[in-house]
């Protein structure tokens, strides 16, 4: 089960006038990514700290860069470092990735934003079984699709062996995005204050 690449195809899948903030869909595929490293035994947690574990074949070339991208010395990085490294631009990533396997496309003439906020994805076996995936209400992806904003309210429990070390990705991935959206605004003021200086 690939639940970053799941995640992808679901917000591919959106329509247009409902696009993901980038940043944010690049630090909720990080999380996923973190879980899919746990839930293959290739990552543990050490409280807050990633652990890696043996290499195990994932079948997936993203995800295989991200268990290559763990870092390999004491004390270990935090869920929170990991999901800021990893996420830079992780949202593109999978876009090409997608679009290079024939499972997303995009529109003509969108301009500049539609790396992937504009992305459509394309019929295939895989989006069905992605969104499949997110109508079963999969505690995980309703999980990540709330904190992006483009699900219902997420299960409180988890159904994993590794819960504890899914709920602390999980708690993670949502300050993360809370602290960009922070970020985001605080520009948005401070631009708007630049703004009236120069027209007063």
């Amino acid at each position: 089960m690939n639940t970053a690449r799941d995640l992808a195809l679901v917000a591919l899948g959106l329509p247009p006038d409902r696009p993901v903030e980038q940043g944010d869909l690049s630090l909720a595929l990080a999380g996923a990514e973190a879980v899919d490293l746990l839930e293959s035994g290739a990552l543990t947690l050490d409280g807050d700290r990633m652990v890696p574990g043996p290499r195990v074949a994932t079948g997936d070339r993203l995800l295989d860069q991200a268990f290559a991208s763990l870092l390999r010395r004491e004390p270990y990085e935090t869920v929170e470092d990991w999901l800021w490294r990893r996420g830079s631009a992780l949202a593109a990533a999978y876009a090409d990735d997608l679009e290079r396997a024939g499972l997303s496309g995009h529109p003509r003439g969108d301009g500049l934003r539609r790396r992937f906020t504009r992305t459509v994805s394309a019929d295939s076996p895989e989006r069905r079984r992605a969104e499949e995936r997110r109508a079963s209400g999969d505690p995980l992806l309703a999980a990540l699709t709330a904190v992006l904003r483009i699900g219902g309210t997420p299960s409180d429990a988890r159904e994993s062996p590794d819960g504890d070390a899914v709920n602390t990705v999980l708690a993670a991935v949502g300050d993360a995005v809370t602290e960009l959206e922070a970020v985001r605004l605080r520009r948005g003021v401070e631009g708007g204050a630049f703004d009236n200086i120069w027209r007063g």
